[in-house]
């Protein structure tokens, strides 16, 4: 394919345009060569002259990788940007929802994550027709009938747990059960079926297959209901955090700066966080000779917002008034993401989707956290103050 683009491309007719485009290409395939098989979560590549940090020279890069999750997508773009929707979309399905698609024929249990759907178990079965052969008593094959009916739909109940429990907990988000026949209703409602799991369900769905074109149906007919499980687990996580709020229980916390000093004392259980948070996390050092670039006492960190670190006024250290040299900068949303686990802290993002959502971010700033115990924050920052005015004395 990649040939035949490059023989299109030749008969560009600016030169600068044309020769940057097939550059680009001719690189894409040697990149490719790199690779005797696609990866099992797919391949992103990117490849093209971007400008440099300086903003006035360009460069020319080529980025290649696989997702952490399966892409489930084949898409080749020739323009004059990177296109990363596909990217944020896996981002933003981290969800993972069970299905259980049953008939008289068999079982399949599957999960879907984002667009990725995984089979993860399925067996078949034959079970008798409601007319048997002459010879039997009615009475009888009915009796066996219903036991083989019964055995099957505890079978099914059973590989559930195995498939959707994971350390006494349910691994998936909510669970939807799919099926021609009234096995569904049956499996919906029976004791049988995990109390864990049931909690789960989210739909109970008719499709017109078993089997793995069931399943596929029965994606499309519940995507509905699967969008919804997440703002009900968003409405439910802030109206939580409200009502502490209401309650003056101070087992809440909000704003970047409390957020962060509760964060450091492992006194956050909960922390929510609006997924298009702006803030940057930027670590900074004293700008002053002979700093030993181990000395951590040196290090400064700061949380601005984009318009914020285009001001140099904000590169100063509070105490001294000395300039700062920027160490690092990158989005806070980022680094909180692979930071979390170290405070102890569970991480929620949210959106601004819900009107609870978007209540959080414009009232709140959109970061704040559910403490496991309660803190003096209004002391610890009096504490601070004390801390800055004795720096100007």
């Amino acid at each position: 394919m990649l040939t035949e683009e490059i023989g299109k491309a030749t008969n560009i007719k600016d030169r600068v345009n044309r020769q940057s485009v097939i550059g680009a290409m001719t690189s894409t395939q040697e990149r490719l060569k790199l690779y005797t098989k696609t990866p099992n979560n797919g391949l992103i590549l990117f490849c093209g002259t971007i400008l440099s940090e300086d903003g006035k020279t360009e460069k020319k890069v080529v980025i290649d990788f696989e997702p952490y999750k399966p892409i489930n997508q084949s898409l080749y773009q020739c323009d004059n940007l990177f296109h990363t929707e596909p990217l944020r979309e896996l981002l933003d399905n981290d969800q993972t929802f069970g299905f259980i698609i049953v008939d008289g024929n068999g079982a399949l249990y599957g999960t879907l994550q984002g667009n990725a759907r995984d089979i993860k178990f399925k067996f078949t079965v034959e079970l008798p027709k409601k007319h048997g052969r002459g010879g039997q008593s009615s009475v009888r094959f009915a009796r066996l009938r219903m036991e083989k009916r019964h055995n099957y739909l505890r079978k099914v109940c059973e590989i559930a747990v195995q498939q959707f429990i994971e350390d006494n907990q349910p691994n998936v988000a909510g669970l939807v059960l799919a099926g021609s026949a009234d096995f569904k209703n049956e499996l919906a409602t029976t004791q049988m079926f995990d109390p864990r799991l049931a909690a789960k369900i989210v739909k109970v769905v008719d499709v017109s297959y078993g089997g793995e074109n069931g399943f596929n149906q029965a994606i499309e007919l519940s995507l509905e209901a699967l969008q919804n499980v997440r703002f009900v687990q968003e409405k439910k996580l802030i109206t939580q955090f409200f009502e502490e709020i209401s309650k003056e229980s101070g087992l809440y916390v909000y704003g970047i700066d409390d957020t962060m000093s509760a964060l450091a004392q492992g006194a956050v259980e909960k922390l929510v966080l609006y997924e298009n948070l702006e803030i940057r996390r930027v670590t900074c050092r004293l700008k002053e000779a002979g700093v030993d670039e181990n000395d951590l006492t040196k290090l400064r960190i700061l949380y601005l917002l984009p318009h914020q670190c285009l001001d140099s006024k904000y590169f100063k250290d509070k105490q001294t008034q000395q300039e700062l040299d920027i160490i690092e900068n990158v989005s806070f949303t980022e680094w909180i993401s692979e930071n979390y686990t170290s405070f102890g802290a569970t991480l929620f993002l949210i959106t601004n989707k819900s009107p609870e959502g978007f209540q959080f971010v414009k009232g709140f700033g959109g970061i704040g956290g559910l403490l496991r115990y309660k803190l003096d924050m209004e002391a610890q920052a009096f504490e601070d103050y004390q801390d800055d005015e004795d720096g100007f004395i």
